[in-house]
């Protein structure tokens, strides 16, 4: 009776452990969803900053460079203030931008390993097929990325560069001489900033596809 008992027990436990090791296989694709979803939220809210800071940066720029400036000093160390902030933001956005990369291909090749699991075919075609829709959506998003972290170094870089010029000749002459390339800085920005927000749309949507708390 009492061995019984005892296989009883085994039996039960054996059972438990394995509806944990499955439930734990199938927390593992939520799970990556969740972290890959959250990646793109941190990138949305990166891309918002960016933008409202892209509109101050070309701002001040235009002010501290226009005909006529009566307080050169105070533009300059508006600019100077806003070119800080668009530097930090480039660098977290080019981490987060990789992160959001590697989150999503890391959800997508799982999703594609598991995918020959199913031994109903039906359910088997299904999951290709969702995956194979979310992955296009999610594809868009390094279509809009196509250069991007280029186009906004290379900014970035020029604003700076602009920044210490004027640092060491804040002129008159100084400022006239360096405005024609303050404008082309200005029109990139609004490039950029046009560019980014192409980006955004595909994030956002991407986001709202993957995620999984139903609403």
């Amino acid at each position: 009776m009492k061995r019984t008992n005892q296989s009883v027990v085994f039996v039960f436990t054996m059972l438990i452990v394995v509806f944990l090791i499955i439930a734990g296989c199938n927390s593992t694709g939520m799970q990556r969803s969740d972290k890959a979803t959250t990646t793109m939220q941190t990138m949305d809210d990166d891309i918002k900053l960016v933008i409202v800071q892209l509109e101050a940066t070309g701002a001040s720029l235009a002010e501290l460079t226009k005909s006529g400036q009566s307080d050169v000093k105070k533009a300059f160390e508006l600019y100077s203030d806003n070119v800080s902030k668009i530097e930090k933001l480039e660098k977290d956005f080019a981490k987060h931008a990789e992160e959001m990369k590697v989150r999503g291909a890391d959800y997508f090749d799982e999703w594609q390993k598991e995918g020959d699991r199913y031994e109903n075919p039906k359910i088997q075609a299904l999951s290709e097929q969702r995956r194979a829709e979310l992955g296009e959506i999610y594809g868009r998003i390094a279509e809009n990325s196509v250069g991007m972290d280029e186009a906004f170094k290379a900014y970035v870089s020029d604003v700076k560069e602009i920044q210490m010029y004027l640092s060491n000749d804040l002129t008159a002459k100084g400022v006239e001489s360096i405005a024609p390339i303050s404008r082309k800085a200005v029109v990139e920005g609004n490039r950029l900033k046009y560019e980014i927000k192409k980006l955004q749309t595909s994030v956002e949507k991407a986001r709202m596809e993957m995620d999984q708390s139903g609403r």
